[in-house]
């Protein structure tokens, strides 16, 4: 499970608004953990509890209550979820729990039976509701204002922005549609709304996010396009800021919105999770098994947009899984020579069908594997970077240090899990979310390493 940055959680550092508590108002604190999509359910729970007039607590001492956004997908997860929940009753006795290990209450209170309520993911009224019967509210409209872009968790230029819920697919290894149910798309209008909110706050960069982001629309029973997301893509290309996409699923009708990486509307990027490559792993996935299909439409993208940076996600020592299948995938990498590659070993998670498959995979072969893929991937991404040096390019500025140094990312970096271009001189009146032109002067095995033109 990745859990939000230490500089982002709020269980660890201040969110970014006065900190100063009005006598009487309540305060609450939140724990975040698992992907950006849980990140934007906290900020949306936290942006309604600071219209009600609930102070945020950076710290366990100065809340009145704790809220615990948990990760399900992996029963890792579970674990350092629960571990999370403990921590916050041990160090302040009132919490709250939601997100996707909500949706499983018994499992929760079955370890942690003093919490004071569990809900399930994206379910803000409940908790809500929870958060007023443990602290009720006390607002003062003199006092209590809300910036209209409300409650951050992320620097401040740049932002998640979800798209929808849920997910349509039955991967046998994923339960993702049993915790937040069948794909639910956001209104088009309340999306583009928020995105032009935040563009108008100051964020110069736009995280597309959802459980299917190129599904998205298709829910709609009555629609003007046939895919949605394309003319999604259109509209948010025309704010003016950096746009990314994510977990973008390889469908046919993608190549359709390659042009508008091309034609500098939309970043250069997609985040697509291939997962594997044999045919017969992808069926005992119950995942499309078209490989070279896939390589086909690689093609396709690349052809129409030479610049694309492409990232994808996999699973090695998937059940049933042979040394002829994993060789397979290590050879569709040399083909396909993704720019950015994640990799897993299998576990199960409970109430998945792919637990009950037969010849599940040594603990040490997964990691063998593991080792080789990822040795794979590093080959590939350093000689994909070292083809950068000499070249120029924009970079977005993340951070500052007390040194001087710039940690900056470029079109073909997300934050946190890509890699960083960093600027070693001359960068003293840089500041966050300033996008700047460099020259590449050095590459190593996941980052760049460049000089500030002036």
């Amino acid at each position: 499970m990745s859990t939000n940055p230490p500089d982002l959680r709020p269980d660890l550092a201040a969110a970014r608004f006065a900190a100063d508590r009005r006598e009487g108002q309540p305060t609450i604190g939140m724990v975040s953990l698992g992907c950006p999509k849980a990140l934007v359910d906290s900020e949306r729970i936290l942006t309604r509890l600071r219209a009600e007039g609930y102070g945020i607590s950076p710290d366990y001492s100065g809340a009145d209550a704790v809220i615990v956004n948990t990760c399900g997908f992996l029963d890792s997860a579970k674990a350092e979820s629960l571990e999370a929940i403990g921590e916050a009753l041990a160090e302040n006795g009132k919490v709250i729990v939601t997100g996707c290990l909500g949706a499983e209450p018994e499992y929760i209170t079955g370890v942690h039976p003093k919490v004071l309520a569990v809900t399930g993911p994206h379910q803000y009224e409940q908790v809500l509701d929870a958060v007023h019967g443990a602290v009720p509210p006390s607002p003062d409209p003199f006092i209590d204002l809300l910036p209209a872009s409300g409650v951050s968790l992320t620097p401040r230029h740049y932002s998640y922005l979800k798209i929808s819920e849920g997910c349509n697919h039955k991967c046998k290894f994923c339960i993702i549609p049993d915790m937040r149910g069948r794909l639910a798309s956001r209104p088009a209008r309340a999306v583009l709304r928020e995105a032009e909110k935040l563009v108008e706050a100051g964020v110069k960069e736009l995280l597309v996010i959802s459980q299917d982001t190129s599904a998205y629309g298709t829910d709609w029973k009555d629609r003007d396009e046939k895919f949605p997301f394309l003319g999604l893509a259109r509209e948010l290309g025309e704010l003016g800021a950096w746009v990314r996409m994510h977990y973008v699923y390889p469908y046919p009708h993608v190549r359709e919105v390659v042009p508008l990486m091309a034609e500098g509307k939309i970043l250069p990027y997609l985040d697509i999770p291939f997962q594997h490559a044999h045919p017969d792993t992808l069926r005992r996935m119950a995942r499309p098994a078209a490989a070279e299909r896939t390589l086909d439409e690689i093609a396709a993208w690349r052809d129409t947009c030479p610049d694309i940076t492409l990232r994808s996600t996999f699973i090695v020592g998937y059940p049933g899984e042979t040394e002829a299948e994993f060789q397979t995938l290590l050879d569709w990498m040399d083909e396909a020579q993704l720019d950015r590659v994640g990799c897993f070993q299998y576990e199960n998670v409970a109430g998945a069908r792919s637990n009950d498959l037969p010849d599940h995979v040594a603990d040490e072969v997964k990691q063998e594997r593991w080792d080789r893929f990822m040795e794979k991937a590093q080959a590939i991404s350093e000689a994909k970077l070292a083809a950068k040096v000499g070249q120029r390019m924009d970079v977005i500025v993340d951070d500052i240090d007390e040194d001087g140094i710039a940690t900056c990312r470029t079109k073909a970096d997300a934050p946190e899990i890509d890699g960083n271009l960093f600027i070693d001189e001359g960068a003293e009146a840089l500041k966050p979310g300033d996008i700047v032109t460099v020259e590449v002067d050095e590459a190593g095995e996941y980052d760049l390493w460049g000089w500030l033109l002036a």
